[in-house]
């Protein structure tokens, strides 16, 4: 299991040991292992870009989960995520056929699929291919180039199939994922307004489950999205209004106006300041597209289901506040859940 640690990874990892399956995770030096806390695993040190520790690593593994990635919106230097997404992903494709594994489970994301030019109200599902222009930024276009690595070493003989996960949240989202930075940043106050878009919105815990699932069933060279319900941001934040008692931004920010501020916020944080921008453009351009998903496939060939989006929402809520993420002065205005 390589980022074990991480958000979706340590959920995986939880579902395999509570399974009662023997576990290897692998995970980078001096990384947070405080997910892993309480788990029966056995932990080796790896770095994804180091070829060799990664076949030292994946010996006498009988399946691998492929999770770890470079996933954010914004860094200092672009070609980090092709070292690691690109990079990394084929140094474990390498290492799982030299090992010989029965299986090996891809973690990329929906980011690669086409939502653009949809009808109101239909998803994307796996044959929707993107126009690469709209891959906006580095994270996204090292997936899909990670993707089609997988999907030549499946037509090489290396039993793969990918999942596709949506917009996950629960517990265990320490970073916080751009996902769950949503949530943090409207339980503290620090989302003014909101954008007219979409989500699909699904608990990391059936998100895990689906892991398994595709490990189990899933086809080679297949992809699955592992998705949940999909909200637009406004029924979204009424739900979070709804749990916590606090107040739904009122206020709806037009397309132009987001995609200009991030805009110079990109250019002078990022790029002339080189820090990170307040306003990623990567995350205000998916935030400004409707990103809904029809996750059938998984439903019909693997089995997968999922609970309401608004215990994924809950449970997200409570895990901030439990961390201590969330202010004083906020966490004294909460109603629940």
């Amino acid at each position: 299991m390589t980022g074990a640690n991480g958000f979706i990874g340590s959920a995986v990892t939880r579902t395999l040991v509570g399974d009662g399956h023997h576990v290897v995770t692998m995970v980078e030096p001096s990384a947070d292992t405080r997910n892993l806390q309480g788990l029966d695993v056995e932990r080796r040190t790896c770095d994804l870009r180091d070829a060799d520790g990664m076949r030292r690593a994946v010996v006498g593994c009988r399946a691998v989960f492929h999770v770890a990635a470079l996933y954010r919106f914004w860094a200092r230097d672009p070609r980090d995520f092709y070292e690691v997404n690109v990079g990394g992903t084929r140094n474990l494709l390498d290492a799982a056929a030299a090992a010989g594994v029965e299986r090996l489970v891809f973690t990329s994301t929906v980011g690669t699929l086409g939502v653009d030019g949809r009808d109101p109200g239909e998803g994307a599902n796996e044959r929707s291919y993107p126009d690469l222009r709209h891959l906006f930024g580095s994270y996204k276009r090292s997936k899909y180039v990670a993707e089609h690595e997988v999907l030549r070493a499946a037509a090489e003989g290396l039993p793969v199939s990918i999942v596709l996960p949506t917009f996950p949240l629960g517990p265990g989202d320490r970073a916080p994922t751009p996902t769950g930075r949503l949530v943090l940043d409207f339980l503290n106050g620090r989302m003014p307004a909101y954008v007219d878009t979409v989500l699909n919105v699904v608990h990391v815990d059936d998100v895990a489950r689906g892991h398994v699932l595709a490990l189990e069933r899933g086809s080679v060279g297949r992809s699955y999205i592992l998705g949940g319900e999909n909200l637009t941001l406004e029924q979204l934040l009424g739900e979070l209004a709804h749990l916590t008692g606090l107040r739904r931004p009122a206020w709806r920010v037009p397309r132009p106006v987001t995609l200009s501020a991030a805009w110079l916020s990109d250019t002078v944080e990022g790029r002339l300041l080189r820090r990170h921008p307040a306003i990623p453009l990567e995350a205000a351009r998916m935030s400004t597209t409707r990103m809904a998903f029809d996750d059938s496939r998984a439903r019909t060939e693997l089995g997968y289901s999922t609970r309401p989006a608004v215990e994924a929402l809950a449970a997200s809520v409570r895990w901030f506040v439990d961390s201590g993420l969330v202010s004083e002065r906020r966490r004294a205005r909460l109603a629940g859940p």
